[in-house]
């Protein structure tokens, strides 16, 4: 079968030949129909982030898929069901507490490996095999955007953490803002349009702009980090209840911390690389404290995350869904899922139509 894949040492992704992977007991045989091209892909091929299984010279790229379910292997899935896998797996060497809680995704990086990014193979070939507790059965109207369950899931478990964050009193949100405007910010910012009176989202693009179109017809206001930076959105906005950072820039998460409104909370997913720079850590200090702000990081999701971004993702309008995925390739021409300008939101691999 074909597979899309990044060999060791190498800074490209290329299509290889594998063997049809054959389910074990429990598992399950997955006729892959997409999967999704984000900017962790990007980061593992440009060795910024993951790494390859132990025992292989490539790993198989992609962790936003959706298939059918090939061979049921004698499991409770039917042949046909439509199925998303979560990210996670156990190491090697067996299931830590994590998984036996059921909580795979709060798993610190060591006791854990990711489909896809670090450590186990991804979804980006024509079959995959998966234990069952690790597919979510989605409906055949989401066969064409299911990939995007996965994204959706992440912003579910952010959004989750946060809100836990501030139930201990009674929190009432007016204002949001989503710190970029890639697709999981834009994502995140049409979840958001139905919790927040009145929405932000912050970028760094010129007019025209088909992101900055998403965010408008969204009727979001775009917040152009050039001309307005974070640490002055409050005096040219407002004090935002809610910041969700999807930037990786590091200086972002310190600066959330003066863009709250009392009582706020920031979201961090961004994953930034090593950098140091100065911080006034007892102004942030004095700020978290005397207006009951929090700051909370969010990585992967759970299942019952994947289970509530179906239901999301369902709900989401279709205009918004075509707008976002700017190109959805086949395999031989995979190449261009990975390309990057200034045109491209959200891309995808075909592999099989259902």
């Amino acid at each position: 079968m074909e597979a899309v894949a990044l060999r060791r040492g190498e800074t490209a992704p290329e299509l290889i030949e594998k063997p049809r992977p054959d389910p074990d007991p429990g598992e399950v045989l997955v006729r892959t129909l997409r999967v999704g091209v984000d900017g962790t892909d990007h980061e593992v091929i440009a060795g910024r982030h993951g790494e390859l299984p132990a025992d292989d010279d490539h790993l198989v790229l992609g962790h936003e898929a959706v298939g059918v379910v090939a061979d049921p292997n004698g499991t409770d899935l039917r042949e046909g069901d439509l199925v998303v896998p979560t990210v996670r797996r156990p190491p090697a060497d067996g299931p830590t507490e994590w998984f036996e809680r059921g909580q795979p995704d709060m798993a610190p990086p060591d006791e854990t490996v990711e489909r896809g990014i670090s450590g186990a193979h991804g979804f980006m070939s024509e079959y995959f095999t998966s234990p069952t507790e690790y597919l979510v059965t989605i409906p055949d109207s989401l066969a064409k955007w299911g990939f995007l369950v996965e994204p959706v899931s992440i912003s579910e478990k952010a959004l989750e953490l946060a809100e836990a964050s501030r139930s201990a009193f009674d929190w009432r949100p007016e204002s949001a803002i989503v710190l970029g405007n890639g697709s999981l910010g834009l994502l995140t910012l049409a979840m958001l349009d139905d919790r927040f009176e009145r929405t932000y989202c912050l970028g760094r693009r010129d007019r025209p702009d088909p992101t900055i179109d998403v965010i408008e017809d969204l009727g979001a206001t775009y917040v152009d980090s050039r001309q307005t930076p974070v640490s002055e959105i409050p005096d040219v906005h407002e004090p935002m209840d809610l910041v969700y950072e999807a930037t990786g820039y590091a200086k972002h998460a310190f600066e959330s911390v003066g863009a709250l409104a009392p009582n706020g909370v920031a979201a961090l997913l961004g994953v930034p690389d090593s950098w140091t720079f100065e911080v006034d850590g007892g102004d942030l200090h004095r700020e978290l404290v005397m207006t009951n702000k929090a700051l909370v990081g969010s990585v992967n999701s759970g299942r019952r995350h994947f289970e509530a971004a179906t239901e999301t993702l369902s709900d989401m309008p279709a205009w918004l869904l075509d707008d976002l995925v700017t190109g959805s390739y086949d395999v031989s021409e995979f190449e261009q899922a990975f390309e990057d300008d200034e045109t491209t939101i959200k891309t995808a691999v075909k592999f099989h139509t259902q």
